[in-house]
């Protein structure tokens, strides 16, 4: 019997090792990550050059208050504003991050209500939680944040219920965990205008489509807008826990010491991972990240269309996904997959979803493809 609180629906086995695009359970079997650990270790598994920087740091130090200056966040800060005039704070989590922008926009704005969209997903604490439009993980919790409003994704005409009375708008680029639903371009760019018009902050969700996820260091580079506050995590340190807040930098008026803090934000290891990370997301390995997504979109679509049972296919970059009938349960699906020694995972909408590192070969994609047509076709 676990003493662990069943929060999560477990497969029956263990990962406990890595190497580049591939894990091994407990049984010595051994499996292609099309899941990054949900969009985490970016650049795979047992990275020589960032194993030797955590390594190195180990034995130096572990931990330091955020009450002493820290080189190493301002090196990470650096490589995260490009030269921008933005600010960073350092957490642990995409949860945390959203909750810091919370209070960011409410204490600058001076303003409570928020505006969210149906089926987004931000987090689990109580502030994140509110702001997240899937009200089945709500349930049983009792009252969140009461000046939440929620419109339909994508549409145009939901625009116009965003008026001056909102602090702030929280949007995905891709809403992951919502299906992997991609922003239409002419929709995103209305949404930013009419935030501007109203005086409104646009504060854009980067936790799963950042680091070079889609092929940009931020997604939202995609469709040339300019959010005035991003919320980072999971691929930011590769698998230690490390989020991050950019806001533009005349918000940082609102934030003065005592208005917000973490005990491990930043801590020192996380830090060097992160620095790592930003060295190895070069133009180059974003040029190939968007020239592999396109591929593997063409590559599905040639393969699978066709097929009753898939509905959808959708994504950017290396984040995608493919929504099924509801006659076939994407987990039939996923254990067929881990018998082929494939890991891959879902989200809403019946949705098979994809996030393999960054790093995968096209050779390893094509293998990928090959086993999940197979496996549809036999339905």
């Amino acid at each position: 019997m676990s003493l662990l609180f069943n929060t999560y629906k477990r497969f029956p086995f263990e990962i406990i090792h890595g190497e580049g695009v591939h894990l091994t359970d407990n049984h010595g079997k051994r499996y292609l990550d099309l899941t990054s650990g949900i969009g985490v270790c970016n650049l795979g598994y047992n990275l020589e050059t960032l194993n030797q920087a955590v390594a190195q740091q180990l034995h130096r130090l572990w931990h330091a208050s955020n009450l002493y200056h820290s080189s190493l966040q301002e090196q990470v800060a650096a490589k995260l504003v490009q030269g921008k005039d933005q600010l960073v704070f350092f957490c642990n989590s995409g949860t945390e991050a959203n909750e810091a922008a919370i209070k960011l926009a409410r204490k600058y704005t001076g303003k409570q209500k928020l505006m969210a969209f149906h089926q987004s997903f931000h987090g689990r604490t109580l502030g994140a939680l509110s702001i997240t439009g899937n009200e089945a993980i709500k349930s049983g919790l009792g009252a969140l944040l009461n000046d939440v409003d929620f419109i339909h994704y994508n549409e145009i005409s939901a625009l116009s219920s965003i008026t001056s009375d909102y602090a702030a708008v929280f949007v995905e680029i891709i809403q992951g965990e919502g299906g992997v639903t991609v922003a239409d371009s002419e929709w995103l760019i209305a949404l930013e205008k009419q935030c501007q018009t109203q005086g409104v902050l646009l504060i854009v969700d980067e936790v799963q489509t950042g680091m070079g996820r889609t092929g940009k260091l931020f997604a939202h580079q995609h469709y040339g807008i300019q959010p005035d506050i991003i919320t980072l995590a999971k691929g930011l340190a590769n698998g230690l826990p490390c989020g991050a807040v950019i806001g533009k930098k005349q918000l940082g008026q609102a934030f003065q010491p005592g208005s917000h803090g973490s005990t491990f934000g930043g801590n020192p290891i996380a830090m060097v991972a992160a620095n790592q990370v930003l060295n190895h997301i070069t133009p180059l390995l974003l040029e190939e990240v968007q020239a592999k997504g396109e591929w593997m979109l063409k590559k599905l679509a040639k393969k699978l269309t066709a097929l009753s049972v898939v509905k959808r296919i959708s994504g950017k970059g290396l984040m995608i996904g493919i929504q099924l009938t509801d006659c076939i349960p994407v987990a039939d699906v996923l254990d067929k997959l881990h018998k082929q020694g494939i890991l891959a995972l879902s989200a809403r909408g019946n949705t098979l979803r994809l996030l393999p590192p960054l790093i995968i070969s096209k050779e390893a994609l094509d293998k990928a493809i090959t086993h999940i047509h197979q496996i549809l076709s036999a339905y």
